[in-house]
């Protein structure tokens, strides 16, 4: 499945996702093997592999968590990764800034094309170094970054810091970026030599919201973006490219309907500071139509590691597969982000807080857990903060007890009653001539985890009394949809754990700066929720100078958002599904091999470099 969220990364797509425009590139440029290594390069009757895995993981280092390795592949083959959930339709555009941009250029979900300054690291939550060598923070008022020295671009031109003050000043270039956003909590960035100064806006003195910009946000070449921005009249998310010239460790060799595969740069810059080059000369990334595709491969070992759901994954090791995940034992993932049924507020009948509430009150979340999570989730709580982790410390459990929701169908017709709602001869719900529904309830097609959990839904509003149904669109137009506002509701990602989090996920959810209206593209608050306190809230919890006054401001947000309710968490879910198969390579990162975190962006870049290819 394709979404992380952003997930952190978060994924997200409140912040955005090169460079001159090669429009015969796709025509141009022939199949180089791809498909057929894959074809013929996982299975125990192609290529060599081992797909049942053997006991030579017992001389390795990450390897399956039933500690079996297979034998390595043969041919090109052995010296590729091949990796998949990130891309489901073949690519047509690499402008990290567009709508929907093909990976690797979408917003924060690799460091192979594009690198960011700093990168997060979700296990530890401390900043690594990026293209900046180090950062300072200078309380509220400032942070400093110092970049790495000798970075080019791939084209062979330098790297400077005019390309990162370029990069951000594109948010004021074209406002309908997501980098925009950096600039309501920043009021100047400046640059002498290789140190860079970002200056903290002190009405907001949000420093962990300017960490975050500075952790995801990709760097990208000014001159070619110059260019772009001249081709486009300064509307940088309509520029159409087959390129991506960035930074990173690898560059776009092929790009067509069947796959995306990268090159190994062999000039990068990072050999010396990431100790050599990655262990593998290609990264091939397959498109398939589905999840269930996909999970075949990888469990024949025809895919290396994904970023995708696969249900009741321990079932794979159990049968003799060499496949591992970074936790040996359930839940298996990191959990780092919170899916949403976000709602549109400004629908007849989900403009009213009592159906909201009423609605959160119909979900069998317990159901979607086991049902469409395989029990990856525990139940989920009346907050907006991630529980048992680095953001617990935010969390009144007693609160999110009392004055939330549990799973209860007749309190929630209770609710629709004793605000003035009957039923009328159809079995719906309606008041003063507002029915509730037809509502559709959207997400991805493919997306299985979150299909399912949609579908439990749409059957436990039904059953309250409220005509709700299903609908999958491809991943573009359900998030065009989206942050359009063309939706009644959506299973959706916001901010995943990350350096600003707890805040960035109410700010995603519950936002009322720069709003956007109905048919413009909205970067948060995708419900158009609409309410007078909650930016002062949100500012008060950003510029808290110490933990006991953002522990306040934090739990007053938590108590508007339960009053109101304008979305609710459906499950928790791993900030990246972060699988992997030793049947060619080992030294995966684990808990009990954890040099590197579970994750593709951010911090997660360090595992290429450390792989270990089997029988090679």
């Amino acid at each position: 499945m394709s979404h992380r969220g952003t997930p952190g990364e978060s994924p997200r797509i409140t912040l955005p996702s090169l460079p001159s425009t090669r429009r015969g590139f796709l025509a141009a440029t022939g199949a180089v093997g791809g498909v057929a290594a894959l074809a013929a390069c996982g299975g125990a009757t192609g290529g060599g592999g081992n797909s049942g895995g053997s006991d030579a993981g017992g001389d390795l280092p990450g390897v399956g968590n039933n500690g079996a390795a297979g034998s390595g592949r043969k041919g090109d083959g052995a010296d590729q990764l091949f990796i998949a959930g990130f891309q489901w339709s073949p690519p047509t555009n690499f402008n990290t800034f567009a709508g929907s941009p093909a990976w690797p250029a979408s917003s924060n979900v690799a460091q192979y094309i594009y690198e960011t300054l700093l990168r997060f690291n979700i296990v530890t939550g401390e900043l690594k170094p990026g293209l900046a060598a180090s950062h300072e923070i200078d309380g509220t008022s400032t942070i400093t970054l110092t970049l790495q020295e000798g970075i080019t671009w791939h084209d062979g031109s330098e790297f400077t810091a005019d390309d990162v003050l370029y990069t951000f000043e594109l948010g004021k270039i074209d406002p309908g970026l997501g980098v925009a956003s950096f600039w309501v909590e920043v009021d100047e960035m400046t640059a002498d030599g290789n140190t860079i100064s970002v200056a903290i806006n002190q009405d907001r003195k949000n420093v962990g919201t300017v960490l975050n910009s500075l952790a995801t946000q990709f760097i990208v070449p000014k001159a070619v973006f110059e260019k772009a921005a001249a081709e486009t009249g300064n509307k940088i998310a309509s520029w159409e490219t087959t390129e991506a010239i960035g930074t990173g460790p690898f560059t776009l060799e092929l790009a067509d309907q069947t796959q995306i595969i990268l090159a190994r740069n062999d000039s990068y810059w990072g050999q010396e500071f990431y100790g050599g080059l990655p262990a593998m000369t290609k990264i091939i990334h397959p498109i398939f139509k589905s999840n269930e595709d996909g999970n075949l491969k990888f469990q024949n070992g025809e895919l290396d590691v994904m970023q995708q759901f696969v249900p009741q994954i321990w079932k794979m090791w159990e049968s003799g597969k060499p496949v591992g995940t970074y936790l040996r034992e359930a839940p298996y993932y990191t959990p780092g982000s919170m899916p949403m049924l976000l709602m549109n507020t400004a629908r007849p009948g989900l403009d009213d807080p009592a159906v909201r509430k009423a609605l959160a009150h119909a979900v069998d979340y317990a159901s979607i857990s086991e049902t469409a999570m395989s029990g990856y989730s525990s139940q989920v709580l009346a907050s907006l903060i991630i529980p048992d982790g680095a953001e617990d410390q935010w969390l009144d459990r007693d609160k999110a007890s009392a004055d939330g929701w549990t799973y209860d169908a007749a309190k929630a017709e209770q609710l629709l009653q004793e605000a003035g709602y009957a039923k009328g001869g159809d079995g719906f719900y309606a008041k003063d001539g507002v029915k509730l529904g037809p509502w559709k309830l959207i997400t991805p097609q493919g997306w299985t985890d979150w299909n399912a959990a949609l579908e439990i839904v749409a059957k436990n509003l039904q059953a309250i009394g409220v005509d709700a149904a299903t609908n999958f669109p491809q991943q573009a137009q359900t998030q065009s949809a989206i942050q359009n506002g063309d939706f009644d509701m959506a299973c959706w990602y916001v901010a995943g754990t990350g350096p600003s989090t707890p805040w960035l996920r109410f700010s995603d959810v519950m936002s009322n700066v720069e709003m956007a209206p109905a048919g413009q593209t909205a970067y948060r608050n995708y419900g158009r929720w609409e309410n007078a306190e909650v930016n002062d809230l949100l500012q008060a919890a950003a510029a808290a100078a110490d933990d006991a006054t953002k522990l306040e401001a934090l739990t007053a947000l938590d108590d508007l958002y339960r009053a109101e309710v304008p979305a609710f968490p459906l499950m928790y879910r791993p900030d990246e599904f972060f699988e992997f198969n030793a049947t060619n390579w080992a030294n995966w990162p684990a808990e009990d091999n954890d040099y590197a975190p579970p994750m593709f962006r951010g911090a997660g870049n360090e595992w290429i470099f450390k792989l270990q290819k089997i029988g090679g």
